[in-house]
């Protein structure tokens, strides 16, 4: 490719996207059908603003997939796939296994053989790691019962994706005598260079990476270890490649070999920017790989078949949610994410057709498929959204609303949520003479804090009218003890918009939350875990030699600054990487405060604060 033709494509990539997810981004649709929309207008199957040829750029945005999934196996420690052990084989294995075979089985019923309808199965069976994961983070979502089941299936389909590369050429219908076109051994022969490659992968990351990297890092070049850290990624991606495995796959297991080195942190760090640029091109270069002209000759068996994929997708999660637990909400959120085709499915039938396992014929409209149900995956989410979940939230509870009458609510406060958090603050607002109205949404909550002799109402307090009859309009305080950061984040938009005077104060989990709902209006946030987590890490310093006042005062000067901190993130909420750089570069900065304030401390002898 020549430098100017480099350039040009460079140029619209950059345009199409810095046009296109601003406007779905103010339509709510989201950055990735911005990115999907854009790459279908340019794309040579469209306007064909960069080229005829979408290959080599689909080659090089896959990188964007390596990259993301070597993050993912940086944050996969083996404690944490312990924890996850049920969802990610429970889960996971069952929506792999059902999926595979319910597709398979129509294809057979369309007179399909076995093993075409097999490896369908197989393909099919996976969803979209980058589409999902991106989707979900930018809506905070991955945090919840939905995300982490979400993450739990995604990553049994990414680990998968190995033993389907082993079972495909079995299915060949003509004989393959060889794994890989390019090393042409034997099936055993290529068995053993494939197991070779991924030991010695486990191997290097857990003994000599280490040492790499610590001689790295002695020369205090932050340049160098970024060149480090893109050479482990790109030299493991070479590697699969040339043994005829999935890039991501390798850059996915030298994540996880690497969760446990202290260097994980540096690798996040270094990594991290060069993910974000690629996923986008990636998005973007799915989008251009739409090829109209198939569609337009055969549109209605096209759509056909992206419907009944994802109807089918839809019905088999929708099940194993309901198996394993999840609410209604979180089941609906879980369904309607991964109903899609994966950027797997891509090396997979790539792989296929280079082994002749799957004909031309059958190959081309099933990248068509995949194409088209990522490209809906957006949609997917706004239906839910606006569609679904309301629904759910107006009839997910059979028990009526109290009704609360005039005289009930004409408390000075209205609390919202009466669990461990939320009793604490009534109480204390009860003992010292405030007469408050107190709302909860969970209906065995209700019954149990009745019993104690506590007057609590239930609802569901993001509905605005339940808030006007508890007597928002003349209260002086709303407090938000609940625990689903959604709910919350939704009624601090609709009460400040309602009544813009009003003092609004509100539990949040973390920083980001934190940051979210005082951008959203709360006038102020305490974090659930801060001041208890403070107080034994004060303790924690009196234990390790400080004096009671030096513990207290790094305690006190910690909370002031990062409060602080929590405030000023509130300018950068919506632009996740500034966010993340302006959070490391709070940390650093408070880091060299304590210190300097520990300086200044040393040498007093003040014992007053400390006890017999």
């Amino acid at each position: 490719m020549a430098e100017t033709s480099l350039m040009h494509q460079a140029l619209v990539f950059l345009l199409a996207a810095v046009i296109s997810v601003p406007v779905a981004s103010r339509l709510g649709l989201g950055s990735v059908l911005g990115y999907l929309s854009a790459g279908a207008v340019i794309g040579p199957f469209a306007f064909g603003f960069i080229g005829t040829d979408i290959g080599d750029v689909m080659h090089f945005a896959e990188f964007g997939v390596v990259m993301m999934l070597f993050l993912v196996g940086l944050e996969l420690q083996p404690s944490l796939l312990w924890r996850m052990r049920v969802p990610i084989v429970g889960l996971g294995g069952l929506q792999v296994v059902l999926t595979a075979a319910a597709i398979a089985g129509v294809a057979m019923a369309l007179s399909m053989s076995w093993q075409h309808a097999t490896a369908i199965g197989m393909i099919l069976a996976l969803s979209s790691t980058a589409i999902v994961l991106q989707t979900l983070n930018e809506k905070g979502l991955m945090k919840n019962d939905a995300g982490q089941s979400a993450f739990s299936v995604l990553l049994f389909q990414d680990i998968a994706v190995i033993p389907m590369l082993a079972i495909l050429p079995l299915l060949a219908v003509t004989d393959v005598e060889h794994v890989s076109a390019k090393h042409g051994l034997p099936g055993w022969q290529g068995t053993l260079l494939v197991l070779a490659v991924v030991s010695s992968i486990v191997v290097v990351g857990r003994l000599v990476s280490r040492h790499v990297f610590r001689i790295i890092a002695a020369t205090k070049l932050r340049e160098t270890f970024t060149a480090m850290a893109l050479l482990l990624v790109v030299g493991i991606a070479v590697l699969m490649e040339y043994i005829g495995l999935s890039p991501a796959l390798g850059t996915f297991i030298a994540g996880v070999v690497l969760a446990t080195s202290e260097y994980r942190h540096e690798l996040e760090a270094e990594v991290e920017p060069f993910k974000g640029l690629l996923l986008a091109l990636f998005f973007i270069s799915v989008g251009a790989s739409i090829d109209f002209g198939l569609f337009l000759a055969n549109p209605w068996p096209i759509l056909a078949l992206v419907l009944g994929l994802v109807l089918i997708k839809m019905v088999i999660l929708l099940v194993l949610g309901w198996g394993f637990g999840m609410s209604a909400r979180s089941n609906a959120i879980f369904t309607f994410s991964l109903a899609q085709g994966g950027e797997f499915a891509f090396v997979l039938l790539s792989f296929t057709s280079s082994q002749d396992i799957l004909p031309a014929a059958i190959v081309e409209p099933m990248g068509l498929v995949v194409a088209l149900s990522m490209a809906i995956t957006p949609l997917l989410f706004v239906l839910n959204e606006r569609v679904v979940l309301p629904k759910l939230s107006g009839n997910a509870n059979v028990r009526p609303t109290d009704t609360i009458e005039p005289h009930d609510a004409e408390g000075e406060a209205i609390l919202v949520g009466f669990g461990r958090f939320g009793q604490i603050v009534g109480r204390l607002l009860r003992m010292n003479g405030f007469n408050i109205t107190v709302l909860e949404h969970n209906a065995t909550q209700v019954d149990l804090v009745r019993s104690f002799g506590h007057k609590v109402f239930y609802g569901d307090a993001s509905r605005m009218e339940l808030l006007e009859s508890a007597g928002i309009a003349n209260a002086r305080l709303l407090v938000l003890a609940i625990d689903d950061h959604e709910r919350t984040l939704d009624t601090v938009h609709q009460v400040r918009r309602h009544y813009p005077n009003l003092r609004i104060l509100a539990r949040a989990a973390g920083r980001r939350q934190a940051a979210e709902l005082l951008h959203a209006g709360a006038d102020h946030v305490e974090r659930e875990t801060f001041d208890s987590a403070l107080s034994l890490g004060e303790h924690a310093l009196k234990n390790l030699g400080y004096r009671a006042y030096q513990a207290h005062r790094a305690a006190m000067l910690f909370k002031h600054h990062d409060e602080r901190n929590v405030h000023a993130l509130t300018e950068v909420i919506a632009d996740e990487k500034a966010f993340l750089t302006m959070a490391k570069q709070h940390t650093a900065d408070l880091e060299k405060v304590l210190q300097s304030d520990d300086e200044v401390d040393k040498g007093m002898q003040d014992s007053g604060w400390d006890r017999s």
